[in-house]
């Protein structure tokens, strides 16, 4: 079609803006606009029908950028410090939300690994979503904030694996080769030992080179440049990750940013990429509106609602046990139930391969897609109501 792709980003970023200032004028995280602006651009909305095709093929970038922002975050210091608590809680929070979800899944009529999937990405939480959660409310810095970061690191992780992992088994299944412990464990044997090696690049060499390379960026004293170089680094070594070593696109650009992250020039100049993240984030959310049956809200009430309660109850009540089992303070306990009670990027991102891969029906991605959303809006009244509680029991 003439002129698809601007049509596509102008109808995403207006319809976006518009959206967001909307959700932010009612006090709602501004990617709850984002995602009824993919809806309302969508195939499955009267009015303009934004290409959902290349929608997704710029949501590609969006995660390249998003993962790569993960990794920025990501300190391996600040792992070591909470690793008592956030590595056993992430763990025993997502193996409960996938048990119950799997569950859930198969009480509604789908098969096992359809309800594993379904119940794996309503485990892990949104980076975007709790970092702001705990800005807003200045407790980024408390010891509550520091575990809850390191705990959803811990899930970030493992989610970062699963990915590595997930498409090597669909091309294990799409071979149609009879599956056994042998090819599994040979295949994704071979596909860790790439992985290994590209981590061992960037930890090796990229440690020193990147820095360097970036030093000589800023010598030439040009914010373009410094910004371009910043961009062409992340999406590089996302590029080489995949084309070389086998290795996802969102892996290298988590690793190509824990290896920018450690160094302070890196760091800074990663920090020039930050509104092109905000912005192409933003497209990603569109597009994973774009996919959503606003029907489903009609059809399947009792489904969204128990999917609302695995993300909300079932992570916060085992939040709640492992903080009480470490004796943390109530407020530390409460500060990560709370904030880690939804769910965002990774879930659309590890949905959206099994949707494309045909391992998960429509119906399922509804369902995330509908949890995420509630989710979302949910999560800063949950705060405002426990702080109100335990405002008033204060005064007391």
């Amino acid at each position: 079609m003439e002129h698809a792709l601007i049509n596509t980003i102008i109808a995403s970023v207006v319809t976006a803006f518009i959206f967001g200032m909307i959700a932010r004028k009612f006090n709602m995280p501004a990617i709850f606009g984002y995602l009824l602006a993919g809806i309302a651009i969508g195939p499955n909305t009267p009015g303009f029908v934004a290409n959902v095709y290349l929608a997704q093929q710029l949501a590609e970038i969006s995660i390249i950028l998003l993962m790569f922002g993960v990794g920025l975050h990501f300190s391996v210091r600040d792992l070591i410090n909470v690793r008592k608590i956030a590595m056993p809680g992430a763990i025993v929070q997502m193996l409960s939300a996938t048990v119950v979800g799997t569950y859930t899944a198969i009480m509604l009529g789908y098969d096992f690994l359809q309800g594993i999937i379904f119940g794996f990405s309503l485990s892990v939480a949104s980076t975007i979503v709790l970092l702001r959660a705990l800005e807003e409310r200045g407790t980024l810095s408390s010891e509550g904030g520091k575990i809850a970061i390191g705990w959803l690191i811990v899930e970030d992780i493992i989610m970062v694996i699963a990915l590595v992992i997930l498409p090597v088994a669909l091309e294990i299944i799409k071979s149609g080769e009879q599956l056994n412990v042998n090819i599994v464990f040979s295949t994704i044997t071979i596909v860790l030992i790439k992985v290994s090696l590209f981590f061992a690049l960037m930890f090796i060499i990229g440690r020193r080179f990147l820095p360097w390379l970036l030093r000589s960026i800023a010598k030439m004293d040009s914010s373009e440049l410094n910004t371009l170089g910043a961009l062409a680094i992340a999406l590089g070594f996302a590029s080489l990750a995949y084309i070389v070593f086998g290795a996802s696109l969102a892996l290298g650009a988590f690793l190509t940013g824990m290896v920018l992250g450690e160094s302070e020039i890196g760091s800074k100049s990663a920090n020039n990429l930050i509104p092109m993240r905000d912005a192409f984030s933003v497209l990603f959310f569109v597009s994973v509106g774009m996919l959503f049956e606003p029907h489903t809200l009609l059809l399947q009430p009792m489904a969204i609602l128990a999917t609302l309660l695995i993300i909300i109850v079932a992570k916060g009540f085992s939040a709640i046990i492992i903080t009480r089992i470490c004796k943390q303070p109530h407020d530390v306990g409460y500060t990560i139930a709370i904030g880690l009670a939804q769910i965002g990027e990774f879930s659309f991102i590890l949905g959206g391969i099994a949707l494309n891969s045909g391992l998960l029906p429509q119906e399922l991605y509804n369902l995330i897609i509908a949890g995420a959303m509630l989710s979302i809006v949910i999560n800063p009244l949950l705060f405002r109501i426990y702080d109100y509680v335990s405002g008033q029991k204060a005064i007391k």
